[in-house]
C-alpha cells in the first residue's frame, strides 16, 4: 500500500482528498495535516464523511517523511512554498494543489504570486502540468505540481491545436464561469448567499493568474505557438463545475471535420478526456452539471466561419479533476499504477 498524507485536509479540496484516496485500492491514509482544526477528526468537518479513521488533524512536523510514502498539500500557495521547502527531499513524492510552483518563469510568477515566495531551484524540480499531457515525466517524479482548476480545462481544451496539429494560435479569449467552492472555505461578503445565489459575478474581467499559467506552459510546448492568451472570470450561482470558452483566432486553415478528427485522436487513449459533440445528448455539451462528482472533463471544439474563429469549449469538476481526482491521477502515474484505478466513479446527474 502506498501511504498518502493530506495537508490541508480541513478544505474543500482537503475533504475530496479524503474521499477519494479512502476508496483507492492501493492507498492508505495515514496523516492528516492542518493548522486551525488540530485534533478535529475529518467527519467532523466534512458532514459527507462518517469515516472512523483513526486519524485527527495534526500540525506538520519532520517526522512526516516515517508515515508518508506521498503528501498531497492542498494549502494556500504560500503555505504550500514552505512546506515543499520543508518536506523535499524528504518525503519520496510531493504532489503541490496550489499555485506554489504552477508558473516556470520567474517573472510571470511574481506577478501573478507577488507574496509567494519560493526557491527558484526547488520551482525548476517541479513536474508542472495535467496528467494526460505531462504524465511520463510524471512517473518517478519526487515533485509535481499540479494545474488550476480553469488552467485543466483551458489546456485541456488548446493541447490537440498546438501540440497535435502544430497551429499557430493567434490569439486566445477565454471565457471562465465557475462555481462558489473555487473560492474555497475564506469568508467573502460577495460569497455570502444573498449575494451569490443566482449571480453572474464578475471577479476577474481582466485576467486571471490560471491563463498565465496556461501561456506559461504551451510557450514551452512545442510545435504550435500562441500568441496571446488573455481570460474573464465569471462567477455563478453553481457550488462546483466550471466552464471554460476558448475563442480562437488563428491565420492557419482550418477544417471543421479535421478539428473533430485531430481532438479524437489525440484523446483516443486518454479515458478521462470526453470529447463531445455538442448536440449529441438531451441538454448541450460540455455543460459542467453532466461532469459532476467524477474525474472527467468534456472538450468540444467547433469551427465558427462566419467569425474566422475556433469556438472550445470544456467543463470539469473543480474539486475532482481540477484538483482530487487529479492529484489522485497522478499518484496513479507517478507509481505506474493503471490511470483509472479509484477513479471510476460516474458523474451525478442531476446534482
Amino acid at each position: 500500500m502506498i501511504r498518502v498524507g493530506v495537508v490541508g485536509a480541513s478544505g474543500f479540496a482537503g475533504g475530496e482528498l479524503i474521499r477519494l484516496v479512502t476508496q483507492h485500492p492501493g492507498l492508505e491514509l495515514t496523516f492528516l495535516g492542518g493548522s486551525s482544526n488540530i485534533g478535529r477528526r475529518p467527519a467532523e468537518l466534512h458532514p459527507g464523511l462518517r469515516l472512523d479513521l483513526g486519524l485527527t488533524l495534526e500540525p506538520v512536523t519532520d517526522d512526516l517523511a516515517d508515515r508518508c510514502d506521498v503528501v498531497l498539500l492542498a494549502t494556500p500557495a504560500h503555505v504550500s512554498a514552505r512546506l515543499a521547502a520543508q518536506l523535499a527531499d524528504k518525503v519520496a513524492c510531493v504532489i503541490d494543489l496550489s499555485g506554489a510552483f504552477r508558473i516556470r518563469t520567474p517573472e510571470l510568477h511574481r506577478r501573478w504570486y507577488p507574496k509567494v515566495e519560493r526557491h527558484a531551484e526547488l520551482a525548476d524540480r517541479f513536474v508542472y502540468g495535467v496528467p494526460e499531457l505531462v504524465g511520463e515525466q510524471m512517473a518517478g517524479a519526487p515533485l509535481i505540481s499540479l494545474a488550476g482548476c480553469y488552467a485543466t480545462a483551458i489546456t485541456l481544451g488548446l493541447a490537440p491545436l498546438t501540440l497535435s496539429l502544430g497551429l499557430d494560435l493567434k490569439t486566445v479569449l477565454v471565457d471562465g464561469k465557475s462555481g462558489s467552492s473555487g473560492s474555497g472555505q475564506q469568508l467573502r461578503t460577495a460569497g455570502l448567499h444573498p449575494f451569490r445565489n443566482g449571480a453572474i459575478t464578475p471577479y476577474a474581467p481582466t485576467g486571471h493568474r490560471h491563463a498565465a499559467e496556461v501561456s506559461d506552459f504551451l510557450e514551452r510546448s512545442k510545435p504550435g505557438t500562441v500568441g496571446s492568451l488573455t481570460m474573464s472570470a465569471y462567477g455563478v450561482s453553481h457550488v462546483r463545475g466550471l466552464l471554460a470558452s476558448s475563442y480562437v483566432l488563428t491565420d492557419d486553415e482550418v477544417d471543421a471535420r479535421e478539428l473533430q478528427r485531430a481532438y479524437l485522436r489525440f484523446y483516443k487513449n486518454h479515458t478521462f478526456v470526453r470529447v463531445r459533440r455538442h448536440t449529441e445528448t438531451m441538454i448541450p455539451v460540455p455543460d459542467p452539471q453532466a461532469v459532476l462528482g467524477s474525474n472527467y472533463c468534456d472538450v468540444t471544439v467547433m469551427h465558427d466561419p462566419e467569425g474566422g474563429r475556433i469556438v472550445v469549449l470544456a467543463a470539469l469538476d473543480n474539486l475532482v479533476k481540477g484538483a482530487a481526482g487529479q492529484a489522485v491521477q497522478a499518484i496513479n502515474k507517478r507509481y505506474s499504477l493503471p490511470e483509472e484505478t479509484g477513479l471510476t466513479m460516474q458523474p451525478v446527474m442531476p446534482a
